[in-house]
């Protein structure tokens, strides 16, 4: 406790960016580091578990140290400290973990283990501070594609979600196939502004009717079986045509499904959470459909899209004040339902 304010300190390593955070109350940001490893796992293609747990392992304690000296506060002053116990890569999360409850028992703190994606809806908190469940929330990352109902603070069900490739898993595949390189999201975005959305009408798929989950394999393989019959035949490649065109028809699924969602519920909120949140043409696109159904639409910053500790600080907050607390053996979960 500090100036009458509840301390939260919150640790994030779930795939290659080791987090730590210190907010007050809940909501508000004393600091939040990230040590990103993007640059390390470029050369792979994609994120190589081994090394992600080797970098966690050697940056998070001089994360620690600079989170607590940014904040301006000592371990005696942390109320609470949060974790996120999973889904994850299991290596990279037990790093985390294993800090959080080292830290606990050394400095007598309640300790929460955290659901990431709970995670990822919190961190609309502390961007909107007037915002309160109930709410819809998409969750749209490289590992999750979820349309969720919240009911309370960490009470939520999902309504929807992807049967094979998240749809950040199918940005990264199709960047890969068009040699825009890793990651994928922000790469297919930026080129995406630069195309007809329009030039390529990729199949939409929608599913059976009715049906909130999604599936994005077929898209995938449709935009490979494009460039191929398109070189085949010696046409010249447009890449951002592809681009803008994949992500047209990616979006169109995504938002119609959301809106949806939220009419069918009674819900006149929607948050976005995940790191494809951050998407600039997701944004303006369910802002429209939003706005035409009378719906009040909530972003994070961009900084809070990705893998940070400040919204697991946030999720930990809630749960702790509900009475949840987590034991020392607490353990990660790589595969964690939410």
């Amino acid at each position: 406790m500090k100036d009458g304010k509840f301390l939260t300190i919150a640790f994030e390593s779930s795939c290659d960016e080791t987090s730590v955070a210190v907010l007050a109350d809940g909501r508000d940001v004393l600091s939040n580091v990230i040590s990103t490893q993007i640059e390390v796992h470029k050369a792979f293609g994609g994120v190589v578990p081994e090394i992600a747990s080797r970098h966690h392992l050697e940056n998070i304690n001089a994360v620690t140290e600079q989170a607590l000296s940014e904040a301006g506060v000592t371990w005696d002053e942390i109320d609470l400290i949060g974790v996120t116990k999973g889904p994850g890569l299991v290596g990279a999360l037990l790093i985390g973990v294993a800090t959080a409850k080292a830290f606990a028992l050394a400095y007598d703190k309640p300790l929460v283990g955290v659901h990431h994606i709970q995670g990822h809806i919190s961190a609309n908190y502390i961007e909107s501070k007037e915002l309160e469940p109930p709410f819809m929330a998409l969750v749209i990352s490289g590992g999750h594609t979820e349309i969720v109902e919240v009911t309370d603070y960490n009470k939520c069900h999902v309504l929807g979600q992807t049967r094979d490739d998240a749809a950040g898993e199918a940005y990264d595949k199709v960047a890969r196939v068009l040699g825009l390189g890793y990651p994928g999201g922000p790469l297919i975005d930026k080129l995406a502004k630069e195309g007809n959305p329009h030039a390529v009408e990729f199949k939409r798929v929608f599913l059976e009717k009715d049906s909130l989950d999604f599936s994005f394999s077929g898209i995938k393989t449709g935009v490979l079986n494009y460039i191929n019959q398109e070189k085949q035949a010696g046409r010249e490649i447009n890449a951002a045509d592809i681009a803008a065109s994949f992500q047209q028809a990616v979006l169109e699924v995504i938002v119609k499904k959301t809106v949806d969602a939220a009419v069918s519920m009674k819900k006149d909120k929607i948050v976005l959470a995940g790191g494809v949140a951050a998407n600039s043409a997701l944004r303006a696109m369910l802002d429209e459909a939003c706005a035409k159904k009378g719906i009040a639409l909530h972003c994070p910053p961009p900084v809070l899209c990705t893998d940070n500790a400040a919204m697991i600080g946030c999720a930990a907050y809630y749960a702790y004040k509900a009475g949840e607390t987590s034991g020392l053996d607490l353990d990660a979960t790589p595969h964690l339902p939410l």
